[in-house]
């Protein structure tokens, strides 16, 4: 019998599958095709030679701990103990997973913050818990008394994604002004920010569950080299929770991946001596406002994007369709692989949006755009 019985196959395997069968471009899985810093593979080369290919610590190698703490020390002005507040993890999704895991308990109730990304469910209905799904209003912005009114003392965990995917929104500072207002009715919920687009972000920098004192004590936050430095295979991210937290978090880690790929820590780290992690955003922003201005002729209605490497755009001017078969019909007559926005939500609710990738070269984007406008 299913442990989790109405848990399908991804979305983003559907549609890159279809890509691949059709061979469309493919706008809809999240991942860069453009090559990596020649400066990172150089690190690679030199490494794979060297005595880099044992086992690091559980917790993470001690130098990229350290110079974790200096790059959140310097992104956001806090200081965390590296020994007991840190550890590196096999991608932000096993971070999500192992964070849930090692928190949530039978019966209690967890935030989820729709649209949603997919990793989200199921570990928590691997804990035998409820997840609760509330729909963000329909510009994606948090609708706080409908939050509220989901909240009560079974509620031990609330999720937000930030920059968030798949919209590209951006949390306020009165957003944040109100979870902290709804965690102080609530002292037992502990917020799990994933926050792994955080230097993907453009005209306005995000703001970080690092930088709020009040929730500090009472928050696991998630992030991603894989996304911030275009090594998505590497699968390295990291998490930083205070020590009381994190106690129980490590208990989980150890047995389910002990410790991460040692040759892509130490390479990460030295990378970080080098790299500023300012030329990310600049680069995506560069890259949203090229694909922006390629469509700009196009019949699809461009929404905000605040932050990530994702556009979301309507085709109510193109076709009533539902998304889903709207973004199979792009790959079939079109070419184009991009998700449909109604997979986020529990109750698939479709407002004719779907999700482009814009993290591809030049001429990949030129020339989905070109198949694109021609719809």
């Amino acid at each position: 019998m299913s442990k989790l019985p109405n848990i399908s196959t991804s979305i983003f395997t559907v549609m890159s599958k279809m890509a691949a069968e059709y061979n469309a471009i493919n706008l809809s899985q999240g991942f860069p095709n453009f090559p990596v810093d020649e400066r990172l593979t150089d690190i690679i080369s030199k490494l794979a030679k060297e005595n880099v290919h044992q086992y690091t610590p559980m917790s993470g190698y001690s130098p990229l701990l350290s110079k974790i703490a200096t790059l959140v020390k310097h992104s956001y002005g806090r200081t965390i103990l590296p020994e007991t507040e840190l550890l590196v993890t096999a991608g932000a999704t096993q971070a999500i997973f192992t964070t849930i895991m090692a928190l949530v308990k039978n019966n209690d109730d967890v935030i989820i913050l729709d649209p949603s990304y997919d990793c989200y469910e199921a570990p928590v209905l691997l804990c035998n818990a409820n997840p609760v799904r509330v729909a963000l209003n329909d510009d994606y912005t948090p609708n706080w008394e409908i939050i509220e009114k989901a909240s009560t003392p079974k509620t031990k965990m609330i999720i937000i994604n930030n920059p968030h995917n798949p919209t590209g929104k951006i949390l306020a500072n009165s957003d944040f002004e109100s979870l902290e207002i709804l965690l102080e009715k609530y002292p037992d919920i502990v917020l799990l920010s994933d926050e792994v687009y955080e230097y993907i972000t453009f005209e306005e920098k995000h703001i970080s569950a690092h930088t709020r004192e009040k929730l500090l004590n009472r928050s696991v936050m998630v992030s991603s080299f894989g996304k911030s430095f275009h090594v998505t295979g590497w699968k390295v991210g990291y998490l930083v929770a205070p020590e009381y937290l994190m106690k129980e978090i490590k208990k989980v880690h150890q047995f389910l991946v002990f410790s991460v790929n040692s040759i892509s820590q130490i390479a990460i780290s030295e990378y970080l001596d080098i790299v500023s992690i300012a030329e990310i955003g600049k680069l995506y922003q560069e890259k949203r406002d090229y694909f922006r201005q390629l469509l700009k002729n196009s019949r699809f209605e461009l929404m905000p994007c605040e932050g990530t490497y994702f556009q979301v755009a309507s085709y109510a001017a193109i076709s009533n369709e539902s998304d889903v078969d709207f973004c199979k019909r792009l790959i079939t007559e079109h070419g184009v692989a991009a998700i449909p926005i109604s997979t986020f939500y529990a109750d698939g609710k479709d407002l004719k949006l779907i999700r482009f990738c814009f993290a591809k070269d030049n001429a990949t984007l030129e020339e989905a755009a070109k198949r694109l406008c021609a719809i």
